[in-house]
């Protein structure tokens, strides 16, 4: 299994160092496209649909349609309703629990899941727009906090975060992951060759207490956005969101904390 995650996460750094270095608009439309269709799929799988296909390609027509046309898009007002979505419908459902999944709240749940999709997306263009490093250093907090949480929770963890979602989370786990991104993330502030980097330029407009308090934030919103997946798998009694990824399960399980965290990200650049 190692051998195989191992290999599938290679495969996968290898190609987008391919788009990034090869500077092609259309490599990447075609990455982000392919990415968004099965993230889409597996998405409607976790929703119940019967016709998740179909349903795939059309939502994957409109995000093409996205971002060919930008200027339809008020990006300000759309990263803020993702942002918006998240903190008061997402994250309040891993207290009160999801709808049943033959219901009309599941469906309006998964069309408000699916703007989500999207806003997680057209994130990765806007900060892949400002600058390849800035969409990487956005992106590296989220997997930090991952794998701090994983083996701080693997050496001290005893008090669970979210037993009845997912029962090897726990409090400690998520404060050594938030623990971990603020040390590196405070660190990389005295590396030049990361002056155009995320933590920096927050750190640079609203010092090292703003900084903090962004990290702890995004953090959170990492948490949570991997909490609800976990939460839908649940639901949908699957073990991922796919098997799309050998070692890895599904696109979803691979994005799922980026979801909330990167349209929050666009919007504190917009701030500075």
């Amino acid at each position: 299994m190692l051998k195989t995650r191992v290999i599938t996460a290679v495969a996968l750094l290898a190609m987008l160092l391919l788009v990034v270095l090869s500077k092609s608009p259309e490599l990447f439309l075609l990455m982000m496209a392919a990415f968004f269709a099965a993230a889409s799929w597996e998405a409607l799988r976790l929703f119940g649909s019967k016709r998740a296909l179909v349903g795939a390609v059309l939502w994957t027509m409109l995000f093409l349609f996205l971002m060919l046309n930008a200027r339809f898009v008020n990006q300000k007002v759309f990263f803020g309703l993702c942002v918006a979505l998240w903190a008061i419908r997402f994250m309040p459902s891993l207290k009160l629990g999801l709808p049943a999944l033959d219901g009309f709240g599941n469906r309006l749940l998964c069309l408000v899941y699916g703007i989500a999709l999207l806003g997680c997306f057209l994130a990765v263009a806007v900060l892949y727009s400002w600058s390849p490093l800035y969409l990487f250093s956005v992106m590296t907090l989220v997997w930090i906090a991952d794998i701090g949480a994983y083996f701080s929770g693997k050496a001290f963890g005893k008090h669970k975060l979210a037993p009845s979602i997912s029962p090897g989370k726990t409090w400690e786990g998520a404060a050594g992951g938030c623990l971990a991104v603020i040390v590196l993330a405070s660190s990389s502030v005295f590396v030049p060759a990361l002056a155009d980097t995320f933590a920096v330029h927050v750190q640079t407009s609203w010092g090292w207490a703003g900084l903090v308090g962004v990290l702890v934030v995004f953090v959170g919103a990492s948490i949570v956005g991997d909490l609800f997946e976990s939460q839908l798998k649940r639901r949908a009694d699957m073990k991922d969101s796919s098997n799309l990824l050998p070692g890895h399960g599904g696109v979803l399980d691979r994005i799922d904390a980026l979801l909330p965290t990167l349209p929050l990200a666009v919007l504190i650049g917009y701030w500075l």
